[in-house]
């Protein structure tokens, strides 16, 4: 991807706007996790609840450690082998995790994504909240056309780029006791 594609990215990020970007199986939505007006946006193109709490992806661990507790988890070596890739692990937040990302649990969704661009956005601007580029309801994007077709100019940024080969978005896992959430 062309740096000056995250250069725009990361501007508009700072500026506290929505960014559209490819992930492994679907388009995604993302923007600022720290962002308290940048995350209520985002749910608000969504019509989706706060309490439902959003995923945070990485381009590596280090970059989640200010949001979950690590030390807290069981199977940590289990998480570590399933990173870079499609799988999403609830793990314990810290208090200090703001709501905003965690909703009603005591839990964040994290992943270490192995898509180059969120890889790139990653590297670059570091956690990203990822969900996917949908209103509620309704079918992910899987192609830029549909997320300008759901949102239009609503989004603030459009990064280039494919979706990757993955059929469906992650597999969501709790971290202290493995148990699948979503397959």
């Amino acid at each position: 991807m062309k740096s000056w594609h995250i250069h725009n990215a990361l501007s508009v990020l700072q500026d506290g706007g929505v960014i559209a970007y490819p992930t492994e199986a679907v388009m995604g939505l993302g923007c600022d996790p720290w962002d308290e007006d940048a995350v209520a946006e985002l749910l608000r193109l969504k019509r989706r609840p706060a309490d439902k709490g959003l995923i945070v992806a990485a381009s590596s661990i280090e970059q989640l450690s200010d949001l979950v507790d690590f030390s807290r988890v069981p199977r940590l070596k289990e998480i570590t082998g399933s990173w870079p890739g499609p799988v999403t692990w609830l793990v314990p937040a810290h208090p200090f995790t703001p709501r905003w990302l965690t909703g009603r649990h005591d839990t964040l969704a994290v992943r270490v994504s192995a898509h180059p661009v969120v890889q790139g956005l990653c590297d670059a601007v570091g956690a990203l909240v990822s969900t996917s580029a949908n209103p509620s309801g309704c079918r992910p994007a899987r192609t830029p056309r549909r997320v300008r077709a759901y949102f239009g100019p609503d989004v603030d940024c459009y990064v280039p780029g494919n979706v990757g080969g993955d059929d469906r978005p992650s597999t969501i896992r709790d971290a202290l006791t493995g148990r699948m959430v979503r397959a």
